[in-house]
């Protein structure tokens, strides 16, 4: 009997070890499981070779690579060519080497400058380049036209035989004149007839010039005769001729004439006479050049000329 006790007991024992190991064998899996899902998210957010997917959709929205180190990306993100084409900048990637994105030219092109492309020329800088070569040939064409002064070999300190020469009139104005609108032209239109002896002419005036038998006084860029300067004076025009180039009266009026004369208006001597002739030519050149027909030497015509 107590034999068969024992054996009783020593059955519940084994039985119940047996259950026991069966017990723990069914809890050790779930532990596993637990430990590869935390392995699967230790190895997300750290650096090493390893590539994610979710890295990758990090790369390509915001154009910077999620994962650093070492890592060694393909190509450029669709994201960052983006951000070049639209502001033309590139996201740095330390030694990272990218492909151009298209958008950075189109960026280039447009604006005339090079973003990033060393010694490339874009297609805006040739364009600027072009229009400014053709401004500065049609400048340098417009440059070779202008008439260039000379100075002639004139008889001016002697009074002229073959040109009349003008009768004084107290307070003449030049007929015509108040038509004459602008700022070049107040000197016709103020220009009155005046004589007064020599020491008034010195006292009001810098510069008087002997030519032809005549005086003339410089004033304000204008030669006007000095009428009683020299009683027995000789003036073959009376009102204002413009200062070209700073030059006397004689010369002014001769190189007017050589450039009338090369222009076909002209086709008398070269004598630096403001003459009849003369006259008549700067009134047709003036006519066919849209300018008022002062009959005389002013500033616009010189202009028209290539004078000024």
């Amino acid at each position: 009997m107590r034999t068969f006790l024992v054996l009783i007991c020593s059955l519940a024992l084994a039985c119940a070890a047996g259950g026991a190991q069966d017990k723990n064998k069914s809890k050790k899996p779930a532990p596993k499981k637990s430990q590869a899902q935390s392995t699967q998210h230790a190895a997300a957010p750290g650096g090493g070779p390893q590539k994610t997917k979710g890295s990758q959709h990090g790369t390509k929205m915001g154009g910077t690579p999620v994962s650093g180190g070492g890592q060694k990306t393909k190509g450029k993100a669709k994201g960052s060519q983006y951000v070049t084409a639209s502001g033309g900048y590139s996201a740095p990637s330390g030694a990272q080497k990218t492909k151009k994105a298209k958008g950075s030219q189109q960026v280039a092109t447009r604006g005339g400058q090079v973003v990033g492309g060393g010694q490339q020329k874009t297609k805006g800088s040739q364009q600027v380049e072009s229009k400014w070569s053709a401004t500065s040939a049609a400048a340098f064409q417009s440059s070779s036209n202008r008439y260039k002064a000379h100075q002639f070999n004139l008889q001016a300190n002697r009074r002229p035989a073959a040109v009349a020469g003008v009768t004084f009139q107290q307070n003449r104005h030049i007929q015509g004149s108040q038509t004459w609108q602008g700022s070049n032209y107040r000197v016709f239109r103020n220009y009155s007839s005046q004589w007064h002896e020599r020491n008034w002419w010195r006292n009001h005036y810098n510069r008087v010039v002997f030519v032809y038998g005549g005086w003339y006084a410089w004033n304000a860029g204008y030669w006007i005769p000095a009428w009683g300067y020299d009683s027995n004076a000789y003036y073959a025009y009376d009102g204002p001729i413009y200062a070209y180039n700073n030059l006397p009266p004689d010369q002014v009026i001769a190189n007017v004439q050589a450039s009338l004369q090369q222009q076909g208006y002209y086709q008398g001597e070269v004598d630096g006479l403001l003459g009849a002739q003369t006259r008549s030519a700067l009134a047709d050149y003036q006519r066919a050049n849209g300018l008022y027909m002062t009959s005389t030497i002013d500033r616009p015509t010189l202009a028209s000329l290539g004078m000024t």
